[in-house]
């Protein structure tokens, strides 16, 4: 499957690579078509301008269960207007000691048209339906927790 494709691109700028004194940023590629600046992370000494993984991983994973949200909602007749997240990734150690993405956090708020309404229940298992089917959210596992306001 190339469409889900990525090309990725460094080069050392420095004369020596040298632990601690050499850029991290590179070129990554989705298609032919965009073109992201990614970094290590700015604790990491990566430039805050530019994205890293750690955010990235936080992007697929949101953008991956809106869109499962969407399509759910879309089979029960849920008329959404808007959907707004903010993902958060937190680092940390796992149970190997080792430093990984330990959580990530989703805040979904979701906007209905007009005169439609479902009560904070409903909502709920909706948002956890998106979750049980969401690709990225089963490759991660158990480390997402979903906040519905």
């Amino acid at each position: 499957m190339s469409d889900l494709a990525i090309s990725l691109n460094w080069h050392r700028a420095e004369t020596a690579l040298e632990p601690g004194k050499y850029s991290n940023a590179h070129s990554v590629h989705y298609g032919d078509h965009h073109e992201l600046t990614v970094d290590a992370a700015p604790d990491w000494g990566g430039r805050a301008e530019h994205t890293n993984p750690e955010q990235a991983l936080a992007a697929a994973l949101s953008s991956c269960h809106m869109m499962t949200f969407l399509a759910l909602c879309a089979k029960a007749g849920w008329p959404v207007a808007s959907y707004h997240d903010h993902a958060e990734a937190h680092l940390g150690k796992n149970a190997k000691g080792q430093m990984s993405v330990t959580r990530i956090d989703l805040n979904p708020v979701v906007r209905f048209d007009t005169g439609f309404a479902v009560d904070a229940a409903d909502l709920a298992q909706m948002q956890h339906r998106a979750h049980r089917y969401c690709f990225i959210a089963n490759t991660l596992a158990d480390s997402v927790e979903i906040n519905v306001s």
